[in-house]
């Protein structure tokens, strides 16, 4: 694969990215905004300061359900999409024989586990009225560290399964790796502090149904950017039946 490849595998990538986050928002906008604004009525009701004294907010909370929303969920879209498709220059042949389409689904199911899933279960996402403003640097620090770690750890998966390969065989060799994977990730677990504000009187179902939400909205985004990029990388990698032979190209690693 030559640079000419990968940077049109870049600029795919950022396009599938910024059609999967066009279908996030949907889901952000529908399912999370909702549970956004009980949790802001929420906020208001329990909060002990006049909120008819003082200026209003700096951005309205019009601005940020719609522009604000779509800004950052699309441009969250494209950026990952560009990163996910240089892992993907690097993963293609190097993983097992798996062509574009197989390969950049694996791409994303990894990236949606290491970059969200895994640590959404040590730090689950929260609505606004749950935590300690004073502590928000702190929890910040910690989620991405999380994030880190994970994304870390996968890469360490992925090379013990490959030097496991040969003498254990490809499938002992994915569930030995896998369950060091599990096993690291509880260590991080156990040793990284917990953060637990949420208010006593702080409706459960709501709790539960924002990060539903939230999930959901990371799911589809991760989703959508398999199958589209996934299509993309296959069209421009892959030979088509009939194509002149010095337009046929084959998928190959970087390198």
């Amino acid at each position: 694969m030559n640079s000419i490849s990968v940077r049109a595998l870049l600029v795919r990538g950022m396009l599938a990215g910024l059609a999967a986050g066009v279908l996030a928002l949907a889901v952000a906008y529908f399912l999370g905004e909702p549970h956004v604004d009980a949790a802001i009525a929420f906020e208001e009701a329990h909060s002990p300061h006049d909120h008819g004294e003082g200026g209003e907010d700096p951005v309205s909370r019009t601005m940020q359900s719609t522009a604000g929303l779509a800004t950052g969920i699309l441009v969250y879209g494209v950026a990952l999409g560009g990163i996910a498709s240089l892992v993907f220059c690097v993963a293609l042949g190097r993983i097992g024989r798996f062509g574009p389409r197989a390969t950049a689904a694996l791409v994303s199911l990894g990236a949606l586990l290491a970059v969200y899933v895994v640590p959404f279960l040590k730090y689950p996402a929260n609505p606004p009225s749950v935590g300690d403003p004073d502590s928000l640097d702190k929890r910040t620090a910690l989620f991405f560290l999380m994030i880190a770690l994970s994304i870390l750890l996968a890469v360490g998966t992925v090379i013990l399964g490959k030097r496991l390969a040969p003498r254990l065989g490809n499938w002992n060799a994915t569930v030995a790796a896998g369950a060091a994977f599990v096993v690291a990730v509880g260590l991080a677990y156990a040793f990284l502090p917990s953060v637990n504000e949420l208010p006593d009187d702080f409706p459960a179902g709501l709790l539960w149904k924002f990060r539903l939400s939230a999930l959901a909205t990371q799911l589809l985004l991760w989703t959508g950017f398999g199958l589209v990029f996934g299509h993309l990388a296959e069209r421009l990698l892959t030979p088509r039946a009939g194509a002149p032979d010095g337009k046929a190209r084959t998928a190959a690693p970087v390198g």
